[in-house]
């Protein structure tokens, strides 16, 4: 018996930490929303491209696009061009569009848009960069300036993290003169990151020019620039200005290296404009999306990757232990009589299409007039089977009675009445009749009374939208309610109802 209970409990445990690992691995680790209102936020970027075309002259637009492996997911991509052919090139790590056309003229205007979210980006492959690079060549008095900024940076750096950020602070010491040497009286970004590279250059430390937008709804923007190094495992992201490490999470990269964003062959005065907007979408739906756009597991783990009908079925279905726990509570803890153990979950289940009002209506009016018919068969001294089948003939005759009368009156919900289950509706009438003859009308009466209570209850559990989403999107928690309902198995205690019967034992 002892080894029994171990194992029980063995069980009960396996089971409810099986279940609050699954649903915490899918709500923690792969982002599944918990509730259905909850949304995430999307970025629209457009970026317009606008020049002027050579007449007679073959077109040839090349543009950046941000790559795919960062921590955004993109949801859609367009390129919205007259009479121009697209490819995307990849190379270097970078993405490049290339609009181009045999003949063009005049002011010409080209978009690229794309949409992004955070939330289901998944995990992206790591990067290797490159971990040595050559000395750059220098001479003269840069050379001299250099090396004299680099010594101080050797003796107050411990690796490739503090290293790079020191240099970057001393290159934006325009009051040294090593480095007013190097600037030439060039104090723009560009030239201190030039700076920046060429005293890493020294060091053998390789450096990414990274250009950035910032996602910021309804403004303009232009990119930022931002500097990364490989350290052997991790990029490191550095901010030029400040050398300040890490990326915020509202910057996207656009693209690598020293090449400029835009070139036109066959065009001037070529410009790129950004306009970058945010909207919210539901969180469940944007998952099905990113599912369908990216490599992303969320269906793999989720009902979701059932057919719709199927689904709607699921929904259902899946409430049903819910609605065995509260018979279980009530007759186990609190002790109220029902026709059967699972009739009223089913009743409740039919409770779903007329309503609940009306459901009670319907059931308290068809068992009141099939109780009355079978207290009358009872006399004829029929057989069980040949009974049963009166029975069952007059609930359909009544269903259908029912419903008339209710299209007659105006009272559509009545025709639901057509989907309560016949047999269910035969058998309560059955053993009702039986409780009725074997132990009184009262306690037959408490039994009808439990079940209309216990179905109720079920009924309103089974339909709370908040449950049905989170045990639809989070399956695993049913392992939990299969412990506990394992726990109450092993329960002898005194029922609520029975501590009242008894209550003249306690007090003596």
């Amino acid at each position: 018996m002892r080894s029994l209970n171990l194992h029980l409990k063995i069980l009960i445990a396996t089971l409810v930490l099986l279940g609050i690992s699954i649903t915490a691995y899918q709500i923690f680790v792969l982002g599944i929303p918990m509730t259905e209102a909850e949304t995430e936020d999307l970025w629209n970027i457009d970026a317009r491209v606008s020049f002027e075309a050579a007449p007679k002259t073959p077109v040839k637009v090349q543009m950046f696009v941000p790559p795919l492996t960062q921590d955004y997911t993109s949801l859609n991509e367009s390129f919205v061009s007259n009479n121009y052919g697209v490819s995307i090139n990849r190379s270097d790590g970078n993405r490049k569009v290339t609009w181009s056309s045999r003949r063009a003229s005049g002011k010409q205007t080209l978009y690229y848009r794309l949409v992004l979210t955070k939330r289901f980006s998944g995990e992206k492959p790591k990067e290797k960069g490159p971990i040595f690079r050559d000395t750059p060549p220098l001479e003269g008095p840069e050379k001299i300036a250099a090396e004299a900024l680099i010594a101080p940076i050797r003796q107050h750096s411990a690796d490739i993290e503090t290293f790079v950020s020191e240099t970057i602070k001393r290159a934006n010491n325009q009051a040294d003169d090593n480095v007013k040497l190097l600037m030439a009286g060039d104090t723009s970004l560009e030239k201190r990151a030039y700076i920046v590279e060429t005293l890493l250059g020294i060091a053998h430390v390789p450096l990414e020019r990274v250009h950035t937008l910032r996602l910021l709804a309804n403004q303009q923007q232009t990119p930022e620039l931002w500097l990364r190094s490989y350290n052997g495992k991790d990029w490191l992201y550095f901010n030029p200005e400040t050398g300040e490490r890490g990326l915020p999470n509202d910057r996207v990269i656009w693209w690598l290296g020293d090449e400029p964003l835009l070139s036109v062959d066959g065009g001037k005065k070529a410009q790129v404009s950004f306009s970058i907007n945010s909207s919210e979408m539901n969180a469940i739906r944007l998952a099905k999306i990113s599912d369908a756009n990216t490599d992303a597991t969320f269906l793999e783990y989720s009902l979701y990757g059932l057919p719709l009908s199927t689904q709607q079925t699921f929904q259902i279905m899946i409430m049903i232990p819910f609605g065995v726990l509260v018979i279980l509570v009530l007759r186990n803890l609190i002790g109220i009589q029902t026709l059967g153990t699972f009739t009223p979950v089913l009743i409740a289940l039919a409770f779903r299409e007329t309503g609940l009002q009306w459901g009670i209506g319907l059931f308290t009016v068809i068992t009141a007039l099939g109780l009355s018919l079978r207290s009358y068969l009872e006399h004829l001294k029929l057989q069980m089977l040949p009974r049963l089948s009166v029975v069952l003939t007059f609930v359909v005759v009544m269903i259908a009675i029912i419903s008339l009368l209710s299209h007659k009156l105006g009272f559509e919900s009545g025709l639901s009445v057509a989907l309560f289950p016949m047999v269910i509706l035969t058998m309560s009438i059955e053993r009702l009749s039986i409780t009725w003859e074997e132990r009184g009308a009262a306690h037959a009466m408490k039994a009808a009374l439990g079940t209309l209570v216990a179905a109720t209850l079920a009924h309103i559990l089974m339909r709370v939208p908040e449950l049905v989403y989170f045990v639809f999107t989070f399956p695993a928690v049913l392992l939990i309610l299969v412990a506990f309902m394992l726990a109450m198995g092993r329960y002898r205690g005194y029922r609520l109802t029975e501590l009242f019967r008894f209550k003249a034992f306690l007090k003596d």
